[in-house]
């Protein structure tokens, strides 16, 4: 208890500074002794239970707020949201990713959301937020959103270590070795139990997998240049190798078959319970996956690589545009700028270092402990973090070279190897050309569009059309809008170029 009112102490310290030093800036700072502003909030929950209020309480504590949050499971998020956009039911503040996004634009162009950019200088953390980054989220040069900063690529293999071993298999550097290890891992009874039970690589229903290995075969990253036009990944040839060597994962059985209906939850179960040995996607998912991997396997293994090179002898790995999330700010639930200020004032708190660091690792001494600079969750308090504290990190605003936090400590090599990794990655990016760029009808049809080349490129992999069936697929997304959009979005890539 000593320790904790030590903590709350501090808090309240740091909290009269951060209010002296803004009088002169914010005119909305609350006078001592004054009411809590309250904040409605939407955010997704990326964990089974709804978290403990706790840390909500230390926070409000810290920023004399009364929160309201409305916590949305992580599946069920983009639904929730479009529902309470109908009902005219948003909160002050609520989380967007990036396709929802693109589904406000219009509203955003009709003056229902709060534009922040120019309150930012009038907090001294806020306005600390990467000019580059706030430049890939603005909308008409405009910026609405405050991001949740991302390593720009996360991306990499995860792989059974102890397999590799087994079937004296060295770490892959390149498409055709790592070919070999899926198909060794698939054909040579990699678990050495004499049965036919594993695969080479596990997949699922969005095509992110395969979009890492066209990347790896030379093709851009969503969106790229080609004969001064901006043209979609799957219109470029090496979009097309990238299909057919995939195809012969396919054909061969070094894949899941029902990758196209598999779920992020069974893909990551095929690694954890031994029934694939290659999993594509964020490295960092190595901890956790290898928890509960140990928990059914004690002798399992698991490595993280990032380094594929192509056919061509080259490296190339899928940016992202440096956030993860955003949030938003609706007009129908703030009416005046005084509002406005006290919730981005509390935002600002959060892009403390002792904010930040509350947010994301809890109580120093109870949840965490700092070892050489680096945070790590104590062992014993690891329930306890993960139900009090891991549920708020999507209220992150920044990134570590911003907000101040501590970056985490990992005894798990594999994990702490993730982090060298993303570093590495930054050598080697692939830009998305169309992130600063508008399209009105990719606004539009970004849903439609998307769901006609998933399926035609899964259907190709599948055997269900060949060649001349994926160009007839290519046709009618031209048709269906993807024409208008190349239109416009080449139109403003070369004005941005002149």
């Amino acid at each position: 208890m000593r320790g904790m009112k030590a903590f709350l102490l501090s808090i309240a310290a740091l909290l009269m500074l951060v209010a002296c030093s803004n009088d002169d800036t914010s005119s909305n700072k609350e006078e001592t002794g004054s009411e809590p502003q309250e904040i409605s909030m939407m955010f997704n929950l990326h964990v089974p239970e709804v978290p403990d209020t706790r840390l909500e309480e230390l926070l409000e504590e810290a920023t004399n707020t009364k929160l309201d949050i409305r916590w949305i499971p992580d599946n069920n998020y983009a639904e929730n949201l479009n529902t309470a956009i109908a009902t005219n039911s948003l909160p002050d503040v609520f989380l967007l990713k990036d396709v929802t996004l693109e589904q406000q634009k219009e509203a955003i162009r009709d003056d229902q959301y709060w534009e922040i950019g120019p309150y930012l200088e009038e907090f001294p953390n806020l306005n600390q937020l990467k000019p580059e980054i706030l430049k890939n989220m603005m909308i008409d040069g405009k910026l609405y959103t405050l991001y949740a900063g991302r390593p720009l690529s996360r991306q990499g293999l995860i792989y059974r270590k102890d397999w590799a071993d087994n079937l004296g298999l060295d770490t892959p550097t390149n498409l055709e070795e790592l070919y070999e290890m899926m198909k060794a891992f698939t054909e040579s009874d990699p678990n050495g139990n004499g049965k036919d039970d594993t695969i080479g690589i596990t997949d699922r229903e969005i095509l992110g997998t395969f979009e890492n290995f066209a990347t790896w075969h030379g093709a851009p990253n969503n969106w790229g240049e080609k004969d001064g036009q901006l043209l979609p990944q799957f219109m470029f040839p090496e979009y097309r190798e990238a299909m057919d060597y995939f195809k012969r994962l396919f054909d061969n059985g070094y894949i899941n078959r029902d990758a196209p209906v598999t779920s992020k939850t069974d893909q990551q179960e095929m690694l954890k319970n031994g029934t694939a040995g290659v999993y594509i996607g964020t490295m960092s998912d190595v901890e956790p996956m290898y928890r509960d991997a140990v928990e059914i396997n004690p002798d399992v293994e698991f490595d993280v690589h990032n380094y594929i090179e192509g056919p061509d002898g080259e490296f190339r790995t899928r940016a992202i545009p440096g956030y993860g999330s955003m949030l938003i700010f609706p007009k129908a639930s703030i009416e005046t700028e005084e509002e406005l200020r006290g919730i981005l004032s509390f935002f600002d708190f959060l892009m403390t270092p002792e904010g930040s660091n509350l947010l994301y690792w809890g109580i120093e001494g109870e949840h965490y402990e700092v070892v050489d600079g680096f945070a790590k969750v104590i062992p014993e308090s690891q329930d306890k973090y993960n139900l009090e504290i891991l549920p708020y990190t999507p209220f992150e605003i920044g990134e570590p070279e911003t907000n101040g936090r501590y970056t985490g400590y990992y005894e798990y090599e594999p994990r702490a190897k993730a982090e060298e990794l993303y570093l590495d990655n930054n050598q080697y990016l692939v830009e998305d050309l169309s992130t600063p760029l508008d399209s009105p009808t990719w606004s539009q049809k970004s849903e439609t569009l998307n769901q006609i080349m998933t399926d035609a490129t899964y259907q190709y992999f599948l055997g269900q059309i060949d060649e001349a069936g994926f160009d007839q697929e290519i046709e009618k997304w031209l048709a269906e809008g993807g024409q208008q959009v190349i239109e416009e979005y080449t139109e403003q890539w070369k004005e941005m170029q002149e």
